[in-house]
């Protein structure tokens, strides 16, 4: 009998919400703030192929992480793929790519003993072994000195734990009891999709639910391509700077070149810098993410991730580029390079589609860890987290400020109550800036500044903070806006700059200042309206001095 309209639209509907359920899942079983509080995770469920059917809320970086992770599964183990099955795996290189840090879980799906599903989650993992506590650093050489290395394998087989697997994991890493418990939550999470799409096969069948699968997916495809109808047709270019690998002071060149047809996006990235020796180096994986990732923003972010929403996307990049890095090449701090082939994209769109994109942003996830003992427990403890910035003005509009990176998606502050308790610093001010940058008719948003206070004398600090040398890009007249950087306060008042700083010793009364960027500014600062200024000057995001140096002042 051929499915009625109405059921399949339930069907595809509750394909979509097996994902969010997942999502939820994740965050309130978990063991980590990096979990838990910032959502440094994403879920979703594929095909027995390996398309992408739908992707929870979460980190946007993981945009391609799900489906290639199951590409490779297939590829490696075949018909060896069994009910019960759990696969793990984080390698950098393949699918499911991006660092160390990200470990992958996928669930196979049964249904009357044939496969019809996956269910992926991809969660930053607090430490995975390395060279410094938290796993990334900022002047790694090569990828053996980021943590273990798990090539996809099985954590469960048939239903049992692979003990051996297990023990190799955690004797590899600095707290695995927050790792492993963040493990089985990821466990846990696909055991739920497991349990919906087992019910949605049982309810309505084989053929109805694979019909409405493929209609969900071809809804996807046609729905990006009218959004795609509607953009300016041809080619645009962009080209940029990345401050700095981490161990020179030589900047790299990126550039894009972006050709849009009635039903193509084609994004070329010919001629960016080669893979480099320091840890900013991009997997081929993370820069399919990249461009997801934007693709979204400029056709229609409301239509649901799936492999069929990205088929107009074509993607050129020579083997062995910053995008596209290959072993043993670092990759640690990705997300600094795969940030920019957003932002080049950004950059080459936003004056044709001044509705939809604005001036530059923060770009970097500007993320920290802080390492030590707990001042009143004494127990080791590591701190990871992301920080909140400002975006780009736009026509019409100021940039929103004291928002996360686009590369973080659903992710949100760890709150000062939880920093305070479970790593026993203190914070000092968490507050926006008043930093020179992002002046214009319609200003960047501010970033932030936020300041731990050290407690005791054993910790150490590192931080990427991208965009420390090339701010934010202004548009139309706007001026750049200001640069992210950390800033170690010493107890005798000295200062240290740093725009990238690896196992920074830092001591009892330090204190460690992060500072995250104001976005560009858009259009003439002459033409900002007097009522704009008199507000920004009560509300402490411009001083007197800013208004009167850049604005011409507020008149009478």
């Amino acid at each position: 009998m051929k499915t009625d309209p109405y059921t399949l639209e339930i069907i595809k509907n509750a394909l979509v919400a097996i994902g969010d359920e997942m999502f939820q899942t994740m965050a309130r079983t978990s063991m980590s703030p990096i979990i838990y509080e910032a959502l440094d995770f994403s879920v979703g469920i594929t095909d027995a192929r390996g398309e992408l059917i739908a992707q929870g809320q979460g980190t946007t970086v993981l945009l391609a992480m799900i489906d290639s992770f199951v590409h490779d599964i297939l590829e490696k183990f075949g018909n060896a793929i069994r009910p019960g099955d759990v696969f793990i795996g984080n390698d950098p290189y393949r699918g499911g790519g991006t660092h160390l840090s990200d470990f992958g879980l996928a669930t196979p799906i049964f249904h009357d003993d044939t496969l019809v599903a996956f269910a992926v989650n991809k969660a930053h993992w607090l430490d995975v072994g390395g060279a410094v506590p938290g796993s990334f650093s900022t002047n790694a050489t090569e990828i053996f000195q980021e943590g273990i290395q798990m090539p996809i394998c099985k954590i469960i087989d048939q239903g049992v734990l692979r003990q051996d697997i297990l023990d190799i994991i955690i004797a590899n890493i600095r707290v695995p009891q927050e790792s492993v418990g963040d493990m089985w939550a990821g466990v846990a999470a696909n055991g739920v999709a497991e349990r919906r799409v087992r019910e949605l096969f049982d309810k309505y069948g084989h053929e109805a639910v694979l019909t409405a699968k493929e209609e969900l997916l071809d809804y996807g495809e046609a729905m990006v391509k009218h959004e795609l109808a509607g953009l300016p047709k041809g080619e645009f270019f962009a080209e940029d700077l990345i401050d700095d690998d981490g161990l020179g002071d030589t900047p790299l060149k990126v550039m894009v070149k972006i050709t849009i047809t009635d039903d193509k996006f084609v994004a070329d990235f010919t001629g960016s810098a080669p893979q480099t020796m320091g840890p900013i180096n991009n997997s081929r994986t993370g820069l399919t993410s990249a461009v997801r990732l934007i693709f979204k923003a400029i056709t229609n972010p409301q239509v649901p991730a799936n492999s069929g929403s990205f088929r107009p996307i074509e993607i050129v990049c020579p083997d062995r580029t910053v995008f596209t890095a290959e072993r043993p090449a670092p990759v640690s701090t990705y997300w600094e390079t795969l940030m920019y082939a957003v932002d080049l994209i950004w950059r080459a769109l936003a004056p044709h589609v001044p509705e939809r994109l604005g001036a530059g942003h923060m770009l970097s996830v500007c993320s920290v860890v802080f390492a030590g003992s707990h001042a009143d427990t004494g127990k080791s403890t590591i701190l990871v987290q992301p920080l909140v910035g400002g975006w780009g003005g736009g026509d019409g509009r100021d940039g929103q400020s004291g928002q996360f990176a686009a590369a973080d998606g659903e992710t949100y502050n760890v709150p000062i109550e939880i920093t305070e308790a479970r790593y026993g610093v203190l914070v000092d001010q968490y507050a926006f800036h008043t930093e020179d940058g992002g002046h214009g008719e319609h200003r960047g948003g501010k970033g932030v500044v936020l300041d731990y206070r050290m407690r005791t004398d054993d910790f150490a600090v590192t931080g990427s903070f991208g965009r420390f040398k090339y701010p934010a890009w202004g548009m139309a007249g706007g001026s750049d806006g200001s640069p992210n950087h950390l800033d170690i306060i010493r107890a005798d008042g000295s200062h240290e700059v740093h725009g990238k700083v690896t196992g920074a010793k830092v001591a009892k009364g330090d204190v460690v200042r992060m500072i995250t960027a104001t976005g560009g500014g858009w259009g003439d600062p002459k033409r900002r309206c007097k009522a704009a200024l008199r507000e920004d000057l009560r509300n402490g995001f411009l001083t007197a001095e800013q208004i009167e140096r850049h604005y011409g002042g507020l008149g009478d």
